[in-house]
């Protein structure tokens, strides 16, 4: 017979009491520090520059765009699988993690050497993909300290506290880029917008930011005791003890591997949101590059908010209805979207008007996004056994990147359907339902899944 995780006894979140705040808040200032990556590079402020008329046709950026995602999605799904077991083996954790971190702000940094011509559109795209790849793995050992700095009592604050850090970050370092470096004619350092000096500049302090706010997570926890002795594998094994853990998880805990398998879409889905929104809100609602960033940086706000709000009610009502509430909403949000976007594009709404609904629906969408990703983390947490956390966790990016082609490509296909059903070339709008179709099917396979019970605190 097979046997249901239902609450947290067992799991590592169960083998330790309360943990000093300290930790919790230099664990969170990591999200706060290498959170520029996914809120100025991958989403509001870089990717709107390289899908810009200055590399190419519109349709034509947000098609390679998507395209060069999936293949970054695809790169993580091979990866994660050798250095997510790895955390558990070595013992090496926190190194990897600073190793990953230090890329991550390198890749951040040389984003800085993409010019604006068509003929640097794929470097861009390439150093984009290759810091998705490194950010993604240092997420494995990042998520896997929930079950050093948690409990069973208060993971889904945490996580909550967490992610919604990381929101707060985004916020503040894309308005010290709009009001440094972007809004002004000259900015600090005498930057002006000749040759996207502006842009480029902002990757620089990417970089830095990501540096200097990290250091705190690497001070206050350390790694163990090395075991004395670790067997070393090759792509081929670590493939092999991966598909033993899907084995093993499937006969004692079958829940688990369904959790993964609707994680693996809806989290897509959650993803494509914030990879396409700064995309959409330019070329569709004709937002300006600097009407972009502000909007990010409220977004960022009501997400942090929200998320670590919402983080309370993980605790009392479990993640799983945190989880679909958020993806119900999201999903009826995004066709909602989908309808003002066909009106902006078709032109029965004017300029002002579209935007105005991009930012009460825009807005209303970063309500759930935070929470539904936040409490995917807590809800696994919740289940991981003693010393499994960087298997589990590796497992759980590796289910998550290998379809993570789906979501940007879902988003280029309808864009592309689109244009055949109506014969226009400005069909970016139709992008959302490709979304939207990932959202849902990550949610029916979500229904059945038994959820750890929640604790009354």
């Amino acid at each position: 017979m097979v046997s249901v995780v239902t609450s947290t006894t067992g799991s590592a979140l169960a083998a330790h009491e309360a943990i000093p705040k300290r930790k919790v808040v230099a664990w969170a200032f990591w999200d706060w520090g290498t959170q520029p990556f996914a809120t100025v590079i991958t989403t509001f402020v870089f990717a709107v520059y390289l899908t810009s008329s200055a590399f190419g046709e519109e349709n034509q950026t947000s098609i390679a765009m998507s395209i060069s995602t999936g293949i970054a999605g695809l790169g993580i799904a091979l990866l994660a699988p050798v250095l997510g077991q790895s955390s558990d083996r070595h013992g090496l954790r926190m190194a990897s993690l600073k190793w990953a971190t230090w890329a991550v702000a390198a890749t951040s940094a040389a984003l800085f050497f993409v010019k604006p011509d068509p003929a640097y559109l794929w470097l861009g795209l390439g150093l984009m993909g290759l810091g998705a790849i490194i950010a993604e793995i240092a997420n494995v050992n990042y998520y896997a300290l929930l079950d050093e700095i948690a409990t069973p009592e208060n993971v889904g604050k945490v996580s909550g506290f967490g992610w919604g850090m990381g929101y707060l970050g985004g916020i503040v370092m894309l308005l010290v880029i709009y009001f440094g470096f972007i809004q002004p004619e000259v900015g600090l350092f005498g930057v002006t917008s000749d040759q996207a000096m502006d842009i480029r500049v902002s990757m620089l302090l990417c970089g830095l930011w990501t540096l200097l706010f990290t250091i705190p997570l690497f001070v206050s926890i350390k790694d163990g005791p090395r075991p004395q002795s670790v067997s070393h594998r090759g792509l081929a094994e670590a493939y092999r003890a991966l598909f033993r853990s899907i084995a093993r998880l499937w006969r004692t805990s079958r829940h688990t591997v369904y959790f993964l398998l609707a994680s693996a879409l809806y989290r897509d889905g959650l993803a494509a949101v914030f990879i396409v929104g700064g995309i959409i809100a330019a070329g569709t609602f004709k937002l300006s590059p600097g009407d972009v960033i502000v909007f990010g940086a409220v977004a960022n706000v009501v997400a942090g908010i929200a998320t670590i709000l919402i983080g309370y009610l993980d605790d009392k009502l479990g993640p799983k209805f945190v989880i679909m509430a958020s993806l119900v909403s999201l999903i009826a949000l995004g066709i909602v979207i989908f309808f003002f976007g066909r009106m902006a594009a078709t032109g029965a709404m004017d300029d002002a008007g579209s935007r105005q609904a991009f930012w009460v629906l825009g807005l209303l969408m970063t309500i759930f996004v935070g929470p539904a990703q936040s409490a995917s983390r807590s809800f696994l947490a919740r289940l991981v056994p003693e010393g499994k956390a960087g298997e589990l966790f590796g497992l759980y990016v590796t289910t998550g990147r290998a379809v993570s082609f789906f979501g940007p490509t879902m988003f280029g296909v309808a864009i592309v359907l689109g244009g055949w059903l109506t014969g226009s070339d400005k069909t970016q709008y139709w992008g959302i339902l490709g979304v939207v179709v990932v959202l849902l099917l990550g949610a029916l396979v979500m229904v059945p899944v038994k959820a750890p019970e929640p604790r009354d605190t």
